[in-house]
């Protein structure tokens, strides 16, 4: 009859043993065309790197994924991430840097009024905290990482009610 610790301590020898000698099955690294995303409004391209990609996915799930999550707003179902609602905004957000304009003083989508009382941006940091300490770099990475989102989770991103 085995004991449940000779059960235990061969469970946790497998799990180890898996992810020691089989995490690269588990990390695919994102080549650098799928990591090219627009830098700006003439439609510049920038690399991102694999850190940024992934600052930028840890930072977007902390601060913008509650009301985002899978590229959708909940708070209107009929705009979300996906690069045609982006880019039908004014101005367009289609691009990093107006990503990153959007995310220091965020305006309606039609860029007539300052909505930053109700979209967490820099400008109101003493309302939303989780925004307070996000340097520009880390919204570099966040903008990187919703526009690479359409290419590699593809029509998920943004479905809205159909896949979250």
């Amino acid at each position: 009859m085995i004991k449940k610790n000779t059960i235990y301590v061969l469970s946790v020898t497998v799990s180890l043993w898996f992810s020691f000698f089989i995490p690269s099955v588990y990390s695919v690294e994102l080549d650098e065309a799928t990591r090219t995303v627009t830098l700006d409004s003439s439609k510049k391209t920038t690399i991102l790197t694999p850190e940024q990609v992934k600052r930028g996915k840890r930072l977007f799930n902390n601060s913008c994924a509650q009301c985002h999550n899978g590229g959708i707003t909940k708070t209107n179902p009929n705009i979300g991430l996906e690069l045609e609602s982006l880019s039908l905004a004014t101005p367009a957000r289609d691009n990093i840097l107006n990503l990153v304009d959007y995310m220091k003083q965020p305006t309606s989508y039609d860029g007539q009024n300052s909505i930053a009382e109700l979209h967490p941006s820099i400008k109101s940091a003493e309302i939303f905290p989780k925004m307070k300490n996000l340097t520009d770099e880390d919204l570099f990475s966040i903008a990187g990482y919703i526009l690479l989102q359409p290419t590699v989770a593809q029509e998920k991103w943004g479905g809205g009610k159909i896949y979250y």
